[in-house]
């Protein structure tokens, strides 16, 4: 597992530039208005919108797990425990295909729990902040 930050930037170069030398690392996946950095150490997925309106920096916080089989004990759990909010399968979001599930704590933060099905996508839908996984 690894912890995932969803920023809102509002200069993508700029945020890309500063992040890569914080971190240490190139960018994962680029996209108009998108980049994301998958850092080993710590273990963070670090996913910037370009969002230059946003009333918040923090878009959303997440965990991607590395399988199925965690993804679905990871929803029982969440379940049981009265904190599942919703569920997507194959949904198109942040350029990839994943599967997920979604809780807002009580004031106000949204928490994704993910498994990547495909990160590189033919057709994937472009990922707007404000919609789906990206808001």
């Amino acid at each position: 597992m690894r912890l995932q930050l969803a920023l809102n930037v509002r200069d993508l170069e700029e945020a890309v530039t500063y992040y890569g030398k914080l971190f240490a690392t190139e960018p994962h996946k680029r996209r108009p208005g998108y980049a994301n950095f998958v850092i080993e150490q710590p273990p963070l997925k670090l996913v910037l919108f370009e969002n230059a309106d946003a009333p918040e920096r923090l878009n959303h916080l997440g965990v991607e797990v590395g399988n199925a089989a965690q993804l679905a004990t990871l929803e029982r759990r969440l379940d049981n425990d009265g904190v599942l909010e919703s569920i997507e399968h194959e949904s198109h979001c942040c350029h990839a295909v994943q599967n997920k599930l979604w809780s807002h704590e009580p004031q106000g933060l949204h928490w994704e729990w993910y498994e990547i099905v495909d990160d590189e996508p033919i057709n994937t839908v472009t990922a707007r902040a404000g919609v789906g996984c990206c808001g």
